[in-house]
C-alpha cells in the first residue's frame, strides 16, 4: 500500500551545555540530522551550519521533513565539534545524540532531551530541544454562486450548468475546481463549496484565476463565460449587510455578432467568497489533543486452545503471534501521541476467574478499577499474564467494548474542547454475533470523537468487517440512522503475514489522520492551544556586534 505524505514538518535545533572539547576556545559544533522508517538503515537528511566557539548553540538552518502519521520515523540527532574542513565526521569530536521518534516531537511541539554518548552515558550536562512546526499554507476559500437568464443550450430541455475554477501557472491555465451540475435549470444556485487557496491562485491573492460556465454536454469546452480575475476581485464584503460586487456577464460572442441590441446569456454572481482557516491534524496534536488508544482482545473458543501450535493464540518460541503482531504494529505509532502512555486493554468473550461467568469487557490486568497498562510492553505483557488464567469460549460480541470506550469519548464531549480523541484497537477471529448491536455502536460512536481499528486475524470469512468499514458508503444502524462519518478501519492479518511489521499499520492507520480532523471539524473546534494564535508570526532582527 503506497503511503501518502501527510504534510511537511520544519524542525529546528538548539543546544544547551555542551562538551567543551577544544583547548583555548569552546567547542565549534555542527547537528547532523538521520532518519530511519524501515526499521534498519539510518540514511542522513542534511546538517546544520558549524556554530563558531558556542557551548549553547541555536542553529539556523533548519530540517524539512515528510510527516507521515501512520509510520514510525525515527530521528537521531548527532552533535560533533566540528574543527576541521572535510565532510568525514569520524575526523570530528563527537558532542552528543538523542534518539527519537518523529512523532514525539509533533506531539510535544518543542522537545528537550539530555544528549548521551554512544555508549549511552551522560554527554555531561548537555540537552537539545527540537522544535517543530508544519510548513503549510491552511487557508481555504468558502464559495457561494449562483446565476441567472442563463442561454438554453439543450433541445429538450434545459442546459445542465456548472463552473470551472482555474489556476494559472507558467505552463497554462490548471483546472482546481468543478461544481456539481444543477440539473435542468437556467437559473441555477450551486451547493456551497470550498477550494484551498493554494489550489486556486498559489496563495497569491492578486495572481489573477478563470471562473468558466459549461453546460453538461460540452465538458471542458467554454460555453458563454470564460472570465479573467484576480482573487482579490472576487473577496466578499468583511461586513455582511455589504451586497458582493462580483458578477459576471456570460457573453456569446456568436450571438453577439449577429443579434443586435444583445445584451448577455446570463450573469454568473458569486455571492460569497471568503478566506478561512482550516486547522490540520498536526495543528491539533500540537496544539494539545491526546489520542488515547485502547486494545480489545478476542478470547473466543474459536481461536482454539492456545497451548496448541495450531491456536491463533499460541505464542511461538519466538514471542510472537498474530495478535502480539497486531499489538506491536499499531501500538508502536499511536504511543508517540499520548503524554502519560497509560493503555487500557480488554478481552472479550472468555469465561474470566473467579466466577467463571462469560464477559465482553473484562481488563486484561482483572483490575476494574485500573485497567491500565504502562506503554505498549505493559499491554503486551498483561495479555501474556491473563492468557493461561482465562477460559477461552464465545459468543464473538463487539458491542460492549465499543460502548465502554464510547462512555469516555463521550464525557470528553462535555469539555467542549479539541483536548482528547479515542482510538479502539479490536483483534479477533471470526464472525461478529452482535452485528445489530455493533452497527448501532458504530453509528452512536461516530458522533462521538473516536474511531475503530478492526484487525482480522486466521482465515475466517470476514465479509461482516468489510460491511463495518464505511469505504463503500455510510453505515446504518438497524434503525435506519446513518454514521455521520465513517469510522472504521478493518484489514485482514493475512495480507500483511509476509509484508514488513510497518505495513499494517500503515494500512490501518492511513485514515485515522483524516478522521480526527473531520470530526473536530464538524464540531467546530479549535486546538486546545491554538498554533496560529502562538507569537511565531511576529519577527524580530536582532544585529550582534
Amino acid at each position: 500500500m503506497a503511503t501518502q505524505c501527510v504534510t511537511k514538518v520544519e524542525l529546528t535545533v538548539s543546544c544547551e551545555n555542551l562538551l567543551d572539547k577544544d583547548i583555548g576556545s569552546k567547542s565549534d559544533p555542527l547537528c547532523v540530522l538521520l532518519m530511519n522508517t524501515s526499521g534498519s538503515q539510518w540514511y542522513e537528511v542534511g546538517r546544520t551550519e558549524k556554530v563558531q566557539n558556542c557551548l549553547a548553540p541555536k542553529f539556523a538552518k533548519k530540517f524539512i521533513v515528510d510527516y507521515y502519521f501512520e509510520i514510525v520515523q525515527k530521528l537521531k540527532f548527532g552533535i560533533y565539534d566540528i574543527d576541521n574542513k572535510t565532510v568525514d565526521l569520524n575526523d570530528d569530536d563527537f558532542l552528543g545524540q538523542l534518539e527519537c521518534t518523529l512523532g514525539q516531537v509533533v506531539s510535544s511541539r518543542k522537545h528537550t532531551r539530555p544528549l548521551v554518548l554512544k555508549n549511552n552515558k551522560p554527554a555531561g550536562k548537555g540537552t537539545i530541544t527540537i522544535s517543530a512546526e508544519e510548513i503549510k499554507d491552511n487557508r481555504v476559500v468558502n464559495f457561494e454562486a449562483e446565476a441567472r437568464k442563463l442561454d438554453n443550450k439543450d433541445f429538450f430541455g434545459k442546459s445542465d450548468p456548472y463552473l470551472e475554477f482555474y489556476k494559472q501557472t507558467e505552463t497554462g491555465w490548471q483546472l482546481a475546481h468543478r461544481t456539481e451540475v444543477v440539473k435542468n435549470n437556467l437559473n441555477p444556485t450551486w451547493k456551497p463549496f470550498r477550494i484551498p487557496l493554494q489550489s486556486l491562485c498559489g496563495g497569491e491573492m492578486d495572481k489573477p484565476i478563470k471562473v468558466c460556465r459549461h453546460p453538461t454536454e460540452a465538458p471542458g469546452v467554454c460555453a458563454c463565460l470564460s472570465v479573467r480575475v484576480t482573487f482579490v476581485t472576487l473577496l466578499s464584503h468583511p461586513h455582511p449587510s455589504v451586497p458582493p460586487q462580483a458578477e459576471f456577464e456570460c457573453i456569446n460572442s456568436k450571438k453577439k455578432q449577429k443579434k443586435k441590441g444583445y445584451k448577455n446569456s446570463g450573469v454568473v454572481s458569486v455571492k460569497l467568497c471568503q478566506v478561512v482557516k482550516e486547522y490540520s491534524f498536526l495543528d491539533y496534536i500540537m496544539g494539545g489533543c491526546q489520542i488515547n488508544f485502547t486494545v480489545g482482545i478476542d478470547f473466543t473458543g474459536s481461536n482454539g486452545d492456545p497451548k496448541s501450535p495450531q491456536s491463533l493464540h499460541y505464542i511461538s518460541p519466538q514471542g510472537v503471534n498474530e495478535y502480539l503482531s497486531a499489538i506491536w504494529s499499531v501500538g508502536m505509532v499511536i504511543q508517540d501521541y499520548d503524554s502519560d502512555k497509560m493503555f487500557p486493554a480488554f478481552g472479550f468473550g472468555a469465561q474470566i476467574p473467579p466466577n467463571w461467568q462469560v464477559s465482553h469487557e473484562f481488563p486484561l490486568n482483572f483490575n476494574p478499577a485500573n485497567p491500565f497498562c504502562t506503554g505498549i510492553e505493559g499491554v503486551v505483557e498483561a495479555y501474556r499474564v491473563c492468557l493461561p488464567q482465562v477460559k477461552l469460549y464465545g459468543p464473538t460480541n463487539f458491542s460492549p467494548i465499543i460502548n465502554h470506550v464510547a462512555r469516555f469519548a463521550l464525557q470528553a464531549t462535555q469539555q467542549k474542547t479539541a483536548s482528547q480523541y479515542f482510538v479502539l484497537l479490536i483483534i479477533t477471529d471470526g464472525v461478529i454475533t452482535d452485528l445489530d448491536d455493533t452497527r448501532s455502536a458504530i453509528v452512536n460512536a461516530s458522533r462521538l470523537p473516536m474511531s475503530i481499528i478492526i484487525v482480522g486475524v486466521g482465515g475466517a470469512d470476514f465479509s461482516a468487517m468489510e460491511f463495518l468499514d464505511g469505504d463503500d458508503g455510510r453505515l446504518k444502524a438497524p434503525t435506519g440512522e446513518t454514521a455521520v462519518r465513517d469510522i472504521v478501519q478493518f484489514v485482514p492479518f493475512r495480507q500483511f503475514q509476509n509484508a514488513p511489521r510497518e505495513a499494517l499499520a500503515q494500512s490501518v492507520l492511513a485514515e485515522l489522520p483524516g478522521q480526527v480532523v473531520s470530526y473536530f471539524t464538524i464540531q467546530k473546534l479549535k486546538p486546545p492551544h491554538d498554533p496560529q494564535l502562538q507569537p511565531s508570526n511576529h519577527s524580530f532582527i536582532y544585529i550582534f556586534e
